[in-house]
């Protein structure tokens, strides 16, 4: 097959079709291009997708965590964001008050503007910024709240804004009223 010529140019092994399963679908990548193919064998239910991932980059992810006293600790064993290969994770974020470790309210609206300033300051900790936001996560513990935090939310990033997953939960930590998360890119 020509995408194993091209493949052992790269000093990878070439792939031995036939150890494969005769119905199961194929996919290969070789740096920006990939083949994928469909089925061998087209009679019957597919069986799940096997896939076969190959890299000539040997470069290990790097992880650092990210953490500052301008933003709530942790509650538990992880990290308040991750830098990983030019991307930020950051965990959820309650609306406490730093200094404190106390709700800034019981109020929605007042939890939502902690959480977007404690984000915020993540952010600025990991060289990061709200306009580099590229996905948010809100956890509501009533989604009759959604039109209260959008108003809030709104203000916080500029266009165009991340994309962004909302759901009510059934209960969040401390029983904060508002959680987010989000995903960054790094300069």
């Amino acid at each position: 097959m020509a995408w194993c010529a091209a493949a052992r140019s790269f000093h990878m092994p070439a792939i031995d079709v036939g150890s494969l399963r005769s119905r199961a679908p194929l996919a290969a990548g070789i740096g920006c291009v990939s083949l994928a193919g469909a089925n061998f064998r087209r009679s019957g239910p597919s069986p799940p997708f096997a896939s076969l991932g190959i890299s000539t980059d040997s470069t290990p992810v790097l992880k650092e965590a990210v953490q500052t006293d301008k933003a709530p600790a942790a509650l538990g064993p992880y990290c308040q964001a991750i830098k990983a290969n030019n991307m930020l994770f950051m965990s959820g974020c309650l609306g406490l008050v730093p200094e404190t470790g106390k709700f800034v309210s019981d109020s929605v609206e007042d939890q939502t503007e902690q959480v977007l300033k404690n984000m915020g300051e993540i952010l600025k900790a990991s060289g990061a910024s709200y306009a580099s936001v590229v996905k948010t996560t809100i956890m509501l513990a009533d989604l009759k709240d959604f039109k209260k935090v959008n108003e809030i939310y709104a203000k916080y990033f500029p266009a165009p804004a991340p994309a962004r997953s909302t759901y009510q939960v059934a209960a969040l930590p401390l029983d904060a009223r508002i959680e987010i998360e989000c995903i960054a890119t790094l300069q």
